[in-house]
Formats: C-alpha cells, structure tokens, sequence
C-alpha cells in the first residue's frame, strides 16, 4: 500500500541517489582502473580530504537526519578511512530554529495551552538543533529551558531511514565484504540511535541518572527536569547559566583556574566510563559551560550511551598500559575488545605505538596524547574492519573530543598523568597492573611447559604406535582433478572403441556403407574430446622445475 510516508521516501531516496552518486561512481572508478575491469587504484590523503568535504557538504544539504548520520559516522573508524573522520568531526549539530507559530502546536498537544502550563514563555528560541530547539520560560517561579522536538522531524527522519535503507544494497556493491557488514550493522544502529534522540523521555531518564551518580559533587552541575511539564516530545529542565567552556578569555576575567577545569572535565568522564556505565556522549563546547564557582555544567543528554562491565574492565586495562608504555598489553587489550583484528602484525603495530607515545610525550616520559593512540588505531581499523560497537565507538569519539577541550582550555595539560591519578586513587591501577603481570606470568609458565612437555596428540600417536595399534588412513587430495580427468578418458576411450569397432562391423559384414558413416560421425565427438583432453593437460598441468631435464641436471651439478 502507498502511503504518503512511502511517498516522501522514494522521492527522498531519489534525492540522496543523486546527491551521492558523483561519490559512489568515484569509488567505483578508484576500485576498477577501468570502467568495469581491473584492478584498484591508490587514493592519496589530499584526495580523500577533497571527497570528505564533498560528503560533508551533501549530509548538510540533506538536513537534519543526514547531519545525525554524519555525526555517527564520525564515530566509526571501521567504516570511513581517517581523512573522512577528520572532517565529519567538525560537523556541528547547528540547524535555524523553526517558526514560533510551528513549534507552539507541539507544545500544546504535550502540555496544554503555553499560558496556563508556564508563567512567562519567550517565544524565540536560544539554540536550534536538527531534531529540536530550546525555548527559555518561567515556571513554577523559576526559570527553566524547554526543549521542543522540531515539527513534523518525526516523519522526514522515517522517510529518510526508508531512503537509506533502500540505498543500503547499492553501498554494498560498491565496498568490500567486510566493510560491508559494518555498513548494514551501522544502519540499524543509526535507526536505533536517532529514533531513541527524538524520544525525550528517554533524554530524562539518561539525565537524571547521571545526575544520580554524581549527587553531592560540587564540581559540576547537571539541570533539575520537571516531570509534570515534559513528555516525549517535550523536556522541561532547569535554566543554569554559565560561560560557554572554550571562551578561555572570559574564564581568564572571571578568576577560573582553566586547568582545574579540564581535570574536573576528564575525571568526570573516568567516571561516568569506567565506574558508573552511564556517560554523556555529547561533550562538544556547546554542550558545556562553566559557572561562577568553576564547577562544569553538562547540557543536552540526547546522546548519552552505556559501557558494559566487561568494555569497562578493557578500558581501565587500556589506560594502564598506556600509562605503563606497556605495548604488547595495549595491543592485547585492543584485540579482545574487537578494535584490532587478532591477525594484525603485532610487531608493526607496537612499533605504531611506541612511536605515537615517543612523538607525543618529547623528552618528558609522561606527557603524550592518548588522542594520538587512537588516531593511529582508528587507521588500522579500518585496514582490519570489524564490527565496532556503538558504544565503544561513542566511547573513543569522547575520549577524543574531551581530550581536545581539555586542550583547549591547558595546552599543557596531561591526560595520562590525569588518567592515572584517578585510577591509583579508586584503586584501579594497582589491582590491572597486577592482572597484568599475572597474566605475562601465566602465559611465560606456559610457554615454558610446552618446551618440555609433548603435545597431548603427539604423546598419544606414541603410546599407540609402541601398542601395535596404529592405523592409518590416507586421503588423496586431487586438487587438480587428476582422477576425474583418467575416468572421463577411459569413457572417452571406451565410447570410441565401440564405436570404430561398430562402424567397422557395419560396414564389412552388412554392408551398410551410410549407418557406419553416421555411426562414425557420432563417435568423432568423442576423439576430438579425447585428443582436447591430453592437449589440456600439456597446459595446465607442467611439470614441477625441480623433475625437468634441466631441473635434474642442476641438482646432479650441485
């Protein structure tokens, strides 16, 4: 049945078609040298930073749920190469707020009419966003934000999941199998995620969780909601003011030590990762601000994700490492979180590491960026694409972004020597470090047993062959179906002979010059078959060098 959201979708999935496919047919010419042949070609970085702003250009000229997708992207080294990561990260969820009179009847369906619900409402809206803008109000006597779901953004966002959807079968056959499983798994998580954004009940419960977490903290702020005036489309929230986190000079005049900010900043976000589960996944400077005291304020928890136990334990394992320049316990901890294929070269990706780690600390031990670690893992995941899961990925996009604000705000700040503070003080360092070493202790046991020790299979062979009780079974491995090619012969051979023999017979004894021709005609087939087949086997089937004449001539000289 055509509906008029089915509608919009095909005339959407026709837009993106031909906003792409300048792009599709240039990867597709960068893996046939030749319009449909050949092989692939190299693609310098300088190239690829041209099609990431390509890209870019056509996800902001899509709109918002293109700019979501973008977004998400920027979090999948497995799916897009570094120059494309570099440039979609900058991408800014900065959309003109729609018309008053639009927004009004959203707000209206949730909460009644806007006079009766607040005492006092300013209909221009402080910030606008792809799926949502912000409203400032009275209520209750305070002061408060509304934050409004963009209208009629639930209908465009179904369609264009429908477009990209559709599309989904045309990406596939223009990348590699791999690559091609994380572009399926990455569209249902796109689905998932930006369906999860629009719901603000969900925005509130992620909220106020994390705030639960941090009850008692002076060092940050996280707003009050009000549960009586939100809804899924609506989230009522205490107005806190502040100066937004990147403008350094008005933090300067304010008095603020910027450097106690950023340890706040990245301590926060150790916890929320490694200790609670629970993070903001957003730390963008529009989303973060400081107040009077230097105490950080967190807005916007639309994109807010949840760490397992498991990826919690690896993570803190990643950080010791790190801050132990241990590399083959770094390289370790990447595998068994699915970062790094099991098959990758250990030897030169440790060196990768080392380097990265030697680049970024210069002469003092303890001063590198775990940024830079990333950026070179990011590049080897997408050599040795796997799937990454959502919530890792959100995990090194935070890591990065935090990073890069914390910079900001101290160029000479140390994340690692931040990083290993706070876990020798919760008692994290010391308990991994131990791991560790109990782990190296076990495998090195290991290694040594097995030097003196007989592999079970080969003791066994042993015991049964002293026994008398060895038998064994040979297969033939007839790789280049030697023996199919000797049977279809004797068939040929044989059908041949018979038939000569007949034509022969026919023609002697009966007298019946024209079967036997007939007869003779039909078993030519047959020899021409026969002689292909030995001809076949002159090409296809050479002798090894090593048993020629000249082969067994220079091993008689040797």
């Amino acid at each position: 049945m055509v509906t008029l959201v089915n509608l919009r979708a095909y005339w959407r999935f026709l837009v993106v078609v031909r906003q792409f496919s300048p792009l599709i047919l240039a990867y597709w010419r960068d893996r046939k040298r030749f319009l449909l042949f050949g092989r692939g070609r190299e693609v310098d970085t300088a190239t690829q930073r041209e099609r990431a702003d390509a890209l870019l250009d056509i996800l902001l000229t899509l709109g918002p749920t293109f700019i979501k997708l973008g977004q998400l992207l920027s979090t999948r080294p497995d799916v897009l190469p570094p120059a494309y990561i570099d440039v979609l990260e900058g991408l800014q969820d900065d959309v003109p707020p729609a018309d008053w009179t639009e927004s009004k009847p959203v707000l209206e369906d949730e909460l009644g009419p806007v006079e009766e619900t607040f005492d006092d409402f300013d209909t221009e809206s402080i910030s606008g966003a792809s799926l949502g803008q912000v409203y400032t109000a009275r209520y209750e006597g305070e002061d408060v934000a509304v934050k409004v779901r963009r209208p009629g953004i639930e209908e465009l966002v179904e369609a264009d999941l429908r477009a990209i959807r559709w599309s989904l079968p045309i990406v596939k056959r223009f990348i590699g199998g791999g690559r091609a499983f994380s572009i399926e798994n990455l569209s249902d998580e796109f689905a998932k995620t930006i369906r999860e954004e629009m719901d603000y009940r969900r925005e509130r419960e992620m909220l106020e969780e994390i705030k639960a977490n941090f009850a008692g903290d002076d060092r940050i702020r996280i707003p009050d909601v009000y549960e009586a005036a939100s809804g899924p489309r609506v989230l009522t929230m205490e107005y806190i003011g502040g100066t937004k986190i990147s403008r350094v000079d008005e933090l300067d005049a304010a008095g603020l030590d910027r450097t106690a900010i950023a340890k706040t900043l990245q301590e926060v976000y150790l916890q929320m990762i490694i200790a609670d589960g629970v993070f903001h996944a957003d730390p963008h400077p529009g989303n973060l601000a400081v107040d009077g005291e230097g105490a950080v304020i967190f807005y916007d928890f639309g994109m807010s994700g949840r760490v397992d136990p498991f990826v919690q334990e690896k993570i803190v394992e990643f950080y010791v490492a790190v801050a132990r320049q241990d590399t083959d316990a770094i390289l370790d901890t990447l595998i068994s979180m699915g970062t790094l294929s099991p098959e990758v070269d250990r030897d030169v990706m440790g060196e990768v590491m080392e380097l990265a780690i030697a680049d970024a600390r210069g002469e003092e031990i303890e001063q590198y960026r775990v940024n830079q670690i990333i950026e070179q893992v990011e590049s080897t995941i997408y050599e040795f694409p796997l799937r990454l899961p959502r919530n890792l990925a959100l995990v090194l996009r935070v890591a990065t972004v935090v990073e890069g604000v914390c910079v900001t705000l101290d160029p000479e700040f140390d994340f690692i020597a931040t990083a290993t503070d706070y876990l020798e003080a919760e008692g994290y360092y010391e308990q991994t470090a131990r791991e560790i070493a109990e782990d190296a202790g076990r495998q090195l046991q290991r290694t040594t047993e097995s030097l003196f020790t007989v592999p079970p299979k080969v003791d066994a062979f042993l015991d049964r062959t002293n026994r008398g009780d060895l038998h064994v079974d040979v297969t033939i491995q007839d790789e280049s179906r030697v023996l199919d090619k000797l049977a279809m012969r004797i068939a040929y051979s044989v059908l041949l002979a018979v038939g000569v023999l007949s034509a022969t017979i026919l023609y002697s004894f009966a007298d019946e010059w024209r079967i036997a021709a007939v007869v003779l005609l039909l078993a030519a087939p047959l020899a021409v078959a026969l002689y292909r087949s030995f001809r076949r086997k002159r090409r296809t089937l050479p002798g090894n060098p090593q048993f020629t004449r000249q082969g067994m001539r220079d091993r008689r000289e040797e």
